[in-house]
């Protein structure tokens, strides 16, 4: 029952309509002692050949009329309890997506993509079980078990009534022992599962990936290991939980031979009547329900304990960031002073930052430079708050960032991520992501500032064209330009493109990047680049080497000294011009 305590805090909320449901499962209990005791009279009737029509049709009316009240009743208790159990699915489901959107970047680290999918569809299936049949079969085992007991001591004989419910305790014995190998059964499936899941959506997601490289055999006959481990999972839940039925068909039928053993010699010794005996066996059929039920109440009960505990474990995981409540208001423009003496990841000891210090000054230009490795991404990780555990200071207008509202703080900065991600929605509502109010005109200006205009007006549909699920339908340029307009739609105060420039040619480069410095004095602006082109008009530029800074200046300070950023400008050069002359070569081929 421990299931149900921990589940208290939602029946007490919801005592209403439990409450309705409960008092109908009761009314329905009542109506089931009544067509037993007819049934037994109309037996002594017979026995005694003084049956009428009369007394027949009062018997049938009341039967009839019993039905009636039964079937309303069992609406009602149906409508109530499963009602109920569907409230608390949704309150679950909302409250666990709630959190996934709280949790930073390390919460999604530490768990796999579908072993959240599991917790937010098997597990909380589990769990509204327990609030609507595991409600139904407590109550009416008791009710109906419990009116059924009293309704044999009162109208039929009370001793043959302890020989019939001697083979009861059995029932405690069998429940508690296999409801415990059960709960550590489901556990360990529901594991299983969540494994399956995440291997399922790790192939859809990387199924180009699969097929590039012809491993589709291979990924088949991993996913079958998975199958095969969750089948076995589910084969011995499933076989523990079959054990219920046989067992409790054998104590229903120790109970019938008690009775049959005991009623006969009451009948043919005078002590009870036909009638009263019929009427006893029939009882003893309303108890079948109430024994299987409370077998059933076990299994519910076990799965969804293993699975709330589940829930409520990911539940109670915490951002690693420092939420701040109660913050200060984020002022419209103020300088950016990064100033950073030692940070590295948790669980890792290597360190990604030591000693990097700079300072942006609204309307300017960072570049950040490197090799794979460097640190550039963790300098923008702590930008974004995803980590907040580090020595130093990040400030803001004067301020710490964490002296901010997160929500505010992170909604004045557009950041575009080396991995860009779209929606299965249209180009326009994907570039209004961030501001869903945004007009047709505001996001034709970003998408031109971004280079994607012209490409969007060749769409089928062009704004109103759907891109497909995670923008599968778009080149990897097109992505990029896409993310970039999302981002300069909301305006920001702090504009992070990380490598977002990768995949487009140098011509479009140049186009975006000399839009950006038309609109610089709207907000400051970080750059994070393999390609050097992309910084060359930065107000400084950092070459990150170990976490630290190497090199730093200017675009012509740096070319003019004999460090990696020279070296590698030379490189980038020579491909360049390489690349031109290919292609001028291949054109005049071509004529």
């Amino acid at each position: 029952m421990k299931i149900f305590k921990e589940l208290w805090w939602f029946f007490k909320e919801e005592k209403k309509g439990y409450g309705i449901g409960l008092f109908a499962l009761f009314m329905v209990s009542l109506t089931h002692l009544i067509p037993p005791l007819i049934i037994g009279k109309v037996i002594d009737h017979l026995v005694k050949h003084n049956l009428t029509w009369s007394v027949m049709t009062v018997y049938m009316v009341v039967l009839l009329v019993t039905a009636l009240f039964e079937y309303a009743f069992r609406y009602i208790w149906s409508t109530n309890i499963w009602g109920e159990a569907f409230r608390l699915e949704k309150i679950m489901r909302a409250k666990l997506f709630h959190h996934f959107l709280k949790m930073d970047t390390l919460f999604y680290q530490k768990n796999r993509t579908g072993d959240l999918m599991a917790h937010a569809t098997n597990d909380l299936n589990a769990i509204q079980e327990v609030a609507g049949l595991g409600v139904l079969t407590w109550a009416d085992s008791l009710m109906t078990g419990g009116t059924t007991i009293v309704a044999m001591l009162l109208f039929i004989d009370w001793k043959l009534t302890i020989i019939a419910v001697l083979p009861l305790p059995l029932l405690a014995i069998v429940s508690k022992t296999l409801g415990d190998h059960i709960h550590e059964s489901f556990e360990h499936a529901q594991e299983t599962f969540s494994e399956m899941n995440d291997k399922v959506q790790e192939s859809i997601t990387g199924m180009k990936a699969i097929k590039s490289f012809g491993e589709e055999e291979q990924d088949k006959a991993d996913l079958q290991v998975k199958l095969d481990q969750i089948d076995a999972a589910f084969v011995k839940v499933n076989r523990i939980d079959s054990l219920y039925d046989p067992l409790i068909t054998f104590i229903v039928g120790l109970s019938y031979t008690l009775t049959i053993l005991l009623g006969g010699y009451y009948v043919v010794h005078h002590v009870l009547s036909l009638g009263q005996l019929v009427s006893f066996m029939a009882y003893i059929s309303n108890l079948v329900w109430p024994m299987f039920a409370i077998g059933m109440l076990f299994n519910v009960m076990e799965r969804g304990r293993a699975s709330y505990a589940r829930v409520d474990k990911l539940l109670h995981q915490k951002a690693y960031s420092k939420v701040s409540e109660g913050g200060l208001d984020l002022p419209e423009q103020g300088r950016l002073d990064f100033e950073v003496k030692n940070f590295s990841y948790p669980d890792e000891e290597k360190v990604m930052i030591k000693d990097i210090e700079f300072a942006l000054e609204p309307g300017h230009l960072l570049g950040l430079v490197g090799r794979t490795g460097s640190g550039k991404s963790s300098i923008i990780k702590l930008l974004m708050r995803e980590f907040d555990h580090f020595e130093g200071t990040i400030s803001y207008a004067g301020h710490s960032i964490v002296d901010y509202q997160l929500d505010e703080y992170l909604t004045s900065i557009g950041y575009v991520p080396q991995e860009h991600f779209l929606f299965s929605m249209t180009v326009k509502d994907n570039i209004r992501f961030g501001k869903a109010d945004a007009t047709q005109e505001e996001v034709e200006k970003a998408a031109q500032i971004a280079g994607i205009h012209d490409d969007i007006l060749a769409f089928p549909k062009g704004y109103e064209t759907v891109v497909g699920e995670r923008g599968v339908s778009l080149s990897g340029g097109q992505k990029q330009r896409l993310s970039i307009a999302r981002a300069l739609l909301v305006n920001p105060k702090l504009l992070i493109l990380d490598d977002a420039l990768s995949a487009v040619d140098a011509k479009t480069e140049n186009k975006i990047l000399n839009n950006l410095k038309e609109r610089r004095n709207a907000s400051s602006t970080i750059i994070v680049s393999h390609r050097l082109s992309s910084v060359m008009e930065a107000d400084e530029i950092l070459v990150l080497e170990g976490g630290r800074v190497s090199e730093r200046g200017k675009h012509h300070q740096l070319v003019s000294t004999d460090g990696w950023y020279a070296k590698m400008w030379q490189m980038q050069q020579i491909e360049s011009h390489l690349s031109e002359k290919v292609g001028k070569e291949e054109g005049e081929n071509g004529k």
